[in-house]
């Protein structure tokens, strides 16, 4: 254990400070396929019964018109949260008729790429841009890519806790770039361990033979309709889905807030020669927002984010350039198939005590070859990583996954302990010991579930998941939602609707001279 960890961990015993620990909030973003009884990709549009995708808070699509996103409010407790999103689950399987929520990461049958569509938000100069921004990842990473899901996890703690520590440390930062800096450091560590992660909730070992496309692959066949990699625990996270080559080397070590900005403010404004090339127009409609590496903040893939809310038309690094970082964005757990909702409540549990630890432990700086070890461990472990004895390397030195693994659980078992005593009971101590188990027998991982799951469905992936989705929607359907719950939610999708129309009702100008502004919004410090 860090000093810096034990310090905390002593600071936060202290009948006065203790509280500070459950104010922090929790989110959940959910992604899921819609998907036809037979399990294809659904082509219809987006429901009106579900309201407006644009406006809606909870209910909205991601990159295509049949990718939900299922969206909770921040709460303090994840048992509050997956309570939310367990009702959002019910109210959304109500309105959709015969159609089915996929029940894993990686899609369902996808007709061939044209035919994928793409989401639609509305003629508002807002809603354009979200469509025109998708546009551009097909003509840049190609459809099927796009329809991979995942599970986002929102975390953050009490900014009246990062005030303690900042005077306890003395620190000469304001309370707000003390804030900032220190969930930097949290990314830090967050990045060196993240494998286990991948370790321990990974579920997508293997995935459909039209995913693919017809590009090359180093895949094993399961049978006619599956490809998968027999040690894999998320293929998902691999270089066979968020890929891509103009991000290389994109952003250097998350070492201080300024430099993720700069960095990610070249991104905006760099051009790409390949994206030059697709240019920014085809037959006088708008196909990506701009020929740079990235055309928003946002297409940077990465397994975790600092975020800040923004305000209407305002750019993700304008909110954190003004105003700090706010809450982090973890965003590579994948879609648990054998939970209706995606996530289990102990499986949020275990996050929490991760994330709190990342937070309180000392983060020293991170120079390249370092991060590069980093990136190596995540992609060795999403391949390979209930491969028998797989070792990985730690500060350039091999060690058994196994044993480092458990080394973490070590760790972190007594920022379980403390954040028991503050909640009462022993549920985050449980979600720790939990995940041994898994480290002590691999067969116990979800991406080892699913493939005996996989295995027992003749080696389909196909059968697999759409006999899970019929199990969940059946068991989402067994509980609808009722009474005010159901009026709530009822008056949401109503009031969703009317606010896109009024948006579309109070735009002025053209949308090319909108595109244009919103493109120069990069913050004025931070221009190349």
């Amino acid at each position: 254990m860090s000093d810096l960890l034990q310090h905390q961990l002593e600071f936060f015993t202290r009948p006065e400070y203790r509280p500070l620990l459950a104010q922090g909030r929790r989110g959940i973003e959910r992604e899921a396929l819609r998907v036809d009884p037979q399990g294809r990709l659904a082509l219809t549009p987006h429901p009106a019964a579900l309201g407006s995708a644009l406006t809606h808070p909870h209910v909205t699509t991601d990159y295509s018109e049949a990718l939900l996103e299922l969206i909770t409010s921040p709460h303090a407790d994840p048992a509050q949260v997956l309570v939310e999103l367990d009702r959002i689950h019910r109210f959304v399987q109500q309105r959709l008729g015969s159609e089915l929520m996929w029940a894993h990461s990686m899609p369902a049958l996808l007709p061939a790429e044209p035919e994928i569509p793409i989401a639609w938000y509305g003629s508002s100069h807002i809603g354009m841009l979200k469509h025109v921004y998708r546009r551009g990842l097909a003509v840049r990473y190609g459809k099927a890519m796009q329809c991979i899901a995942g599970i986002h996890y929102n975390f953050s703690l009490s900014e009246d806790l990062w005030d303690a520590l900042r005077k306890d440390q003395g620190s000469p930062l304001s309370q707000r770039d003390f804030q900032s800096e220190r969930y930097i450091a949290m990314i830090r560590n967050f990045q060196q361990r993240a494998w286990l992660l991948m370790y321990l909730f990974g579920a997508s070992p293997a995935l459909p033979l039209n995913f693919l496309q017809g590009r090359p692959h180093q895949l094993e066949k399961l049978a006619d309709d599956t490809l998968y990699l027999p040690y894999a625990t998320s293929l998902r996270m691999s270089d066979l889905g968020y890929q891509n080559k103009a991000q290389v080397g994109l952003i250097p070590p998350y070492n201080t807030l300024g430099e993720y900005m700069r960095s990610m403010a070249r991104a905006v404004q760099l051009p790409y020669p390949e994206f030059e090339a697709i240019g920014l127009r085809k037959e006088g409609q708008w196909i990506q927002i701009s020929t740079n590496v990235l055309q928003i903040e946002n297409e940077y893939y990465a397994t975790i984010r600092p975020k800040r809310v923004t305000r209407t038309g305002e750019r993700p690094l304008q909110a954190l350039c003004e105003r700090g970082v706010q809450y982090i964005e973890v965003r590579c757990m994948d879609v648990d198939p054998f939970e209706p909702v995606g996530i289990s409540l102990q499986t949020a549990r275990f996050l929490d005590v991760f994330l709190t630890a990342c937070a309180l432990t000392g983060s020293p700086l991170v120079d390249l070859p370092r991060a590069n070890e980093y990136r190596s461990n995540f992609a060795t472990v999403v391949r390979e990583g209930r491969r028998p004895g797989l070792l990985l390397h730690r500060d350039g030195a091999a060690v058994p996954l196994a044993q480092w693994g458990q080394e973490m659980l070590d760790e972190i078992l007594p920022v379980a302990r403390l954040l028991d005593q503050q909640s009462g009971g022993n549920a985050h101590v449980e979600a720790v010991r939990a995940q041994a188990q898994c480290l002590a027998s691999p067969e116990l991982t979800p991406s080892a579930r699913v493939l005996d799951q996989v295995r027992a469905h003749q080696g389909s992936f196909h059968r697999f998941a759409l006999e899970k989705s019929r199990e969940h929607a059946a068991s989402l359907l067994q509980r609808p939602v009722t009474g005010d719950q159901l009026d709530r939610l009822c008056s949401e999708v109503e009031q969703s609707l009317s606010e896109q129309g009024d948006m579309e009702r109070r735009d002025t100008g053209s949308f090319d001279e909108f595109i244009e502004a919103y493109r120069a919004a990069t913050p004025t410090e931070l221009r190349c």
